[in-house]
């Protein structure tokens, strides 16, 4: 049976922790991996991005293997041409797929009819290779991720559930804090931000309004209060550190200071998305 990493929910618990030891050698030890050698990995992008374009196509050829990077206007999936047909025919020219996309639909579809991997680069419902870089981020700092308590502050997007997603599995606190109407799908939400991060050693943040919700109505103003900055970070513990998935807003849901701050670990965290995704690659190829 194929494997693919579609979302944390259909990832077993040690298959996780698997990963985030992989990843963590990956990053530490300099030597070669070459689990992709000759073989191609399609990218497939329906919304643009920096850092999975680049962390994709890095570590593919790290790993010794060629990427082929195609744009939304250049396929045309499931308007030009059917999710299906576009599966089957990919099959059939590369060893593994990467798909960023919109409607999560789309990508569950692909990989129902595709004889190699799929990789989910982010979908509006999930983004699993941006939850496994925050984790070994959290790792890298926190001898002990069973004594933390990790909390997302903001919007409760697709960033915010993966994250969740794999504290739970991976059994580490962790918790949300969202205005009302902005809660994350299946999980509970502290309302009172200075309250949810007293005790937290991780204050994750990311911007309010996602790619592709411009013209949505939600607006910046929804999310009054819940800004990461200097006066936010005096109701948490002096050993907390501050994430960002990035793009940033700043001014918005985190101020320059904070990103640019001792506390911060965000250039870290962008890093880490390098090799977590080569640690995912490396597992699709077993």
């Amino acid at each position: 049976m194929t494997k693919h990493f579609l979302d944390i929910q259909s990832i077993d618990k040690p298959v996780l922790e698997e990963l985030l030891d992989t990843a963590l050698e990956m990053k530490q030890n300099k030597k070669s991996y070459s689990s992709l050698e000759g073989k191609t990995v399609g990218l497939l992008f329906e919304k643009p991005s920096l850092r999975t374009r680049v962390s994709f196509e890095v570590g593919i050829r790290q790993l010794g293997g060629s990427p082929i990077t195609l744009h939304k206007n250049e396929v045309g999936l499931g308007e030009r041409e059917d999710i299906k047909d576009v599966s089957r025919v990919l099959s059939r020219y590369v060893d593994m797929v990467m798909i960023r996309t919109f409607d999560h639909a789309i990508i569950e579809e692909f990989a129902r009819y595709s004889s190699i991997p799929v990789i989910n680069g982010l979908t509006d419902a999930s983004h699993p290779c941006q939850a496994v870089a925050d984790l070994l981020t959290i790792k890298e700092n926190f001898q002990d991720v069973n004594s933390i308590h990790c909390t997302y502050v903001g919007d409760g997007n697709n960033v915010c559930r993966s994250f969740l997603e794999l504290c739970g599995k991976l059994g580490i606190s962790a918790g949300c804090s969202t205005p009302k109407g902005f809660e994350c799908d299946g999980y509970d939400s502290e309302y009172d931000v200075r309250k949810a991060i007293k005790n937290s050693q991780v204050i994750y943040t990311d911007t309010w309004v996602s790619m592709g919700e411009e013209e949505s109505g939600k607006s910046i103003d929804n999310f009054t209060g819940y800004q990461v900055n200097a006066e936010l970070l005096k109701y948490a513990p002096d050993n907390a550190i501050i994430l960002h998935c990035l793009p940033a807003h700043k001014g918005e849901e985190i101020t320059e200071s904070c990103m640019e701050g001792s506390q911060s670990r965000i250039f870290d965290q962008a890093e880490n998305r390098l090799h977590a995704q080569k640690a995912i690659m490396d597992y699709l190829t077993h």
